[in-house]
């Protein structure tokens, strides 16, 4: 097992940190509630993540019981969430809750994919969604794709393309984040930086568990 500095607290909070409270991490873990992925599109999502630094989180979250990798195609490692990674997405989303309150810095970054709009978007999607909810849309957020599926009270979103799902609904990514922080109304949103193909019932069915979402969080 890797070596690392622990609080040595008898607290849970602490013990949690002790497990996720390093640089990086927690981020990791965002982009891999995303789906599995390869070591190159971990590193390609978090600019400025040196690849020796990414290898030692990596192999910490696995000694953790927290990642796993898994043959991929062509002889490559796919990296993926255990039970026990896959629980982390409510702290994901309570913290990119608190994040909002706060204005972004002005030297920002925009990450190298979008995989990291996947926690926040599917747990805001679950803690409105009920059991008669039934959609199916893929979502394209500047130009990156999104499976997103909503069926017998369960969602499930992927950073992966999604064929077969009867509406596409392409927007920005600047933008919706400002929708989401608070910063661009929702109806302006809607009608600068949205566009829907496909079946419009499909699209409707799922932005009417969106529209839940807002008004929870208001």
């Amino acid at each position: 097992m890797a070596s690392r500095r622990t609080y040595r607290l008898l607290c849970p909070i602490a013990r949690a940190l002790d497990r996720v409270g390093d640089r990086w991490t927690l981020l990791i873990l965002r982009d891999l509630h995303a789906g599995p992925a390869r070591f190159t599109e971990l590193q390609q999502g978090l600019p400025g993540l040196a690849s020796n630094l990414l290898t030692s989180r990596l192999r910490q979250l696995q000694d953790d019981g927290l990642v796993r990798h898994e043959p991929g195609q062509h002889g490559t490692q796919l990296y993926e969430l255990t039970k026990e990674g896959d629980a982390t997405a409510p702290l994901l989303y309570a913290l990119g809750n608190y994040g909002s309150r706060f204005e972004p810095a002005d030297d920002i970054r925009r990450p190298g994919n979008l995989r990291t709009i996947v926690v926040n978007l599917r747990e805001s999607l679950r803690r409105v969604v009920v059991p008669e909810d039934d959609a199916h849309v893929e979502l394209v957020v500047d130009g990156e794709s999104f499976a997103v599926r909503i069926e017998g009270g369960g969602v499930t979103v992927r950073y992966q393309a999604d064929p077969e799902a009867p509406a596409s609904i392409a927007m920005d990514y600047e933008p919706l984040i400002d929708v989401v922080d608070g910063r661009m109304p929702p109806d302006r949103f809607m009608a600068e930086h949205v566009v829907v193909t496909g079946s419009q019932r499909a699209a409707m069915a799922y932005f009417a568990v969106v529209g839940r979402t807002l008004t929870a969080e208001g």
